[in-house]
């Protein structure tokens, strides 16, 4: 894993991005040269190629992340890599297209643009299924040691049970300790040696410590002996945190939470992103502005109701606001006063409200919200106060993602479907102890294009 930016990305997805940003750059070129070869006319291009590649790469990357093609988990075969990788770079020559239209001077010709498009998809596609293979090929994975076979060992195979999950690293054994009852099924190393003496045997490159009574059978000159001796050691939540992208609260500790790096709130921090909050929201609210003038129409001519919805939700430091959304749901959704969750199907949505929530339009109107202050662009979804004070009893530290404002879209959103239910705000909320503890700019860069992905795809709306 390379950690930029306090966020995990695996290091194989990083190696797959500079090698398809040089490939689209170096596409341009040969689309160039195919176009000149085939007898067309040719448009001189001087040293400026480089920049125009540069340009190509960098948009036809982006509508590929913007189709999901770099999320760590993604189980789709060879049919849907293929659809995503070409309505991706469908969607990047409209994005050219667009610009060459405002900015004539740096545009390719359409020829040009086209062979480079199709010599972009004929190579992606090979690099794809080249790195298919080395991501299921386990001959370069992270050989990994868990001292401990009680429940706390047991997790990882419970939590990081499909393929994909575990891509990257190997669990080469679990080595059990004096009065540990056995909970694996896994292979049982003995500890009859020392754990120096395991890690050479088994070329271990990192130690995962999940005993579960440190106080009894934890060997630390062990341990401080294979830290000095180059093996890794981790704890068994910064593993989860890294392997998962959550915090997972069934584990957590009070310790770890203090002694962890990551909760800063520097001025910079808070600067830096309301700035950023601005600027996204004014460009969004630009282009979303033909969308929303439809929907406003759509959702009058359908019943005659109020346009909006306000709604009081619990924001930063449990601050109360009123948060603005398109209505989706008759007048009367709650006419006998009780808060309820939105369900799959629910018979409260009207016609233009499943599609507007579908889409995630409906939130549009939280532009306002993020300009006036009360929420961000990127963050936690805000909660109704009634909901908050049944959650924060009944699940450990609910209450600590007030400690940010909440955002429009978040990094729960887009790593997990839509929640109604204690259940799933409980898986939610690991996500969002995630983003407050390792926020940063770059981690809402990753957030807005995954979520324009999610929109495109149609997922997680209800």
């Amino acid at each position: 894993m390379v950690r930029i930016f306090r966020h995990y990305i695996p290091t194989a997805f990083v190696l797959l991005g500079v090698i398809e940003a040089l490939i689209l750059m170096l596409s341009v070129y040969l689309g160039v040269s195919l176009h000149s070869w085939g007898g067309d006319a040719a448009i001189i291009h001087d040293g400026s190629l480089f920049g125009q590649s540069l340009l190509f790469s960098s948009l036809m990357l982006s509508a590929m992340t913007f189709m999901g093609l770099y999320q760590r988990h993604m189980r789709e075969g060879a049919g849907g890599v293929l659809l995503r990788v070409t309505a991706g770079l469908i969607l990047g020559l409209v994005l050219l297209s667009i610009i060459y239209y405002v900015f004539p001077g740096v545009a390719l010709g359409r020829g040009e643009s086209v062979l480079s498009s199709l010599v972009a998809l004929v190579c992606i596609i090979a690099i794809r299924f080249l790195f298919v293979r080395y991501l299921d090929d386990d001959t370069g994975n992270r050989r990994i040691l868990v001292l401990g076979v009680g429940t706390r060992a047991m997790a990882i195979n419970n939590l990081l049970r499909r393929k994909t999950d575990q891509r990257g690293f190997t669990i080469v054994g679990y080595v059990k300790f004096p009065g540990e009852r056995v909970m694996v099924e896994q292979t049982i190393i003995q500890h009859d040696v020392t754990l120096l003496e395991l890690s050479t045997k088994y070329q271990i490159d990192e130690i995962v410590v999940a005993i579960e009574d440190r106080r009894k059978s934890f060997p630390m000159h062990e341990i401080v002996d294979c830290r000095m001796s180059g093996v890794d050691v981790v704890e068994l939540l910064s593993f989860f945190e890294r392997q998962t992208g959550k915090v997972m609260i069934d584990i957590l500790n009070p310790s770890w939470l203090v002694f962890s790096d990551g909760f800063k709130y520097g001025v910079l921090r808070v600067y830096s992103k309301r700035l950023f909050d601005i600027i996204a929201s004014l460009l969004l609210l630009l282009f979303s502005l033909p969308v929303i003038v439809v929907t406003i129409i759509a959702i009058f001519l359908e019943d005659k109701g109020p346009i909006l919805y306000r709604q009081v939700r619990v924001g930063e430091n449990w601050k109360l606001f009123q948060v603005l959304k398109f209505r989706s749901m008759r007048v009367d959704a709650e006419g006998d006063g009780q808060a309820q969750w939105a369900m799959k199907n629910d018979s409260r949505i009207t016609r233009v409200g499943s599609i507007i929530r579908k889409l995630r339009i409906d939130e549009l109107p939280q532009i306002v919200n993020v300009l006036r202050g009360d929420m961000s662009f990127v963050g936690p979804r805000p909660e109704r106060p009634v909901f908050v004070e049944q959650l924060s009893e009944s699940i450990d530290y609910y209450s600590e993602r007030h400690r940010v404002k909440p955002g429009i879209t978040g990094w729960a959103q887009i790593c997990y479907p839509y929640g109604d239910s204690e259940k799933d705000s409980y898986e939610k909320l690991q996500f969002d102890l995630y983003y407050v503890k390792n926020y940063s700019l770059f981690l809402d860069l990753i957030i807005l294009f995954q979520t324009a992905g999610a929109v495109l795809w149609g997922k997680g709306g209800r």
